[in-house]
């Protein structure tokens, strides 16, 4: 049964933070509020953990996962930048946008796209997650709360709870958050002089970046 974790959005208490950082380091799995729509969230290295995350998403290996980060300095020891894409991801950070980018050694190659390489990263401007992840101490891999075969993300943190709550470790409510996923955003292109490309047009504006 996930546990319920009801937090005030701009005070969230430390104690319940505590207990759902608990859940994610025994391995648990956590629907979470972000600036776009919920997320799934896990431990990085938890195998299990990671395979469960797949499980209840409904995607395979080659479904780019994200890593949720807390600013660009964490993002970019798990990513090769160059100058010209941390321009752009300075400009566009804390947002509602996921960037593709080259993977470093420090991402598992489990959890990297399997022929490319490459991860997805974002830095999330919403302050719980924030604090979630200031405790954790490092990133959570996450991919949007889109329910196998539909479209739209599940964004009622009580229905998440109802529809998943014998696969969850907890659900954390926050109020509401945008029923839209993030822009997705390949920078890939940028390491060879070429222009990064939309690959998902979501909440975030595609004009921030100059594209």
């Amino acid at each position: 049964m996930a546990q319920y974790f009801e937090l005030h959005p701009d005070n969230p208490q430390l104690r319940l933070l505590k207990q759902a950082v608990a859940l994610l380091q025994q391995g648990g799995l956590l629907a979470v509020p972000t600036d776009s729509s919920y997320a799934l969230a896990c431990h990085l290295d938890d195998k299990a953990a990671v395979d469960h995350l797949r499980q209840v998403r409904g995607v395979d290996e080659r479904h780019h996962l994200t890593l949720l980060c807390r600013d660009l300095s964490e993002l970019s020891n798990y990513a090769r930048v160059d100058n010209r894409q941390y321009r752009l991801l300075k400009g566009a950070t804390p947002g509602p946008y996921t960037f593709i980018l080259e993977a470093t050694r420090e991402v598992p190659r489990r959890v990297s796209h399997p022929s490319r390489k490459t991860i997805g990263l974002r830095v999330p401007d919403h302050h719980v997650l924030q604090q979630l992840l200031e405790l954790h101490g490092e990133p959570l891999l996450a991919t949007t709360l889109i329910p196998p075969h539909e479209t739209e993300p599940t964004n009622d943190a009580q229905e998440i709870r109802q529809r998943w709550q014998h696969q969850l470790a907890g659900v954390i409510d926050a109020g509401p958050c945008p029923h839209e996923p993030t822009t997705v955003v390949d920078l890939t292109p940028m390491g060879t002089g070429g222009d990064a490309e939309i690959v998902r047009l979501g909440r975030g504006e595609p004009a921030k970046l100059g594209l």
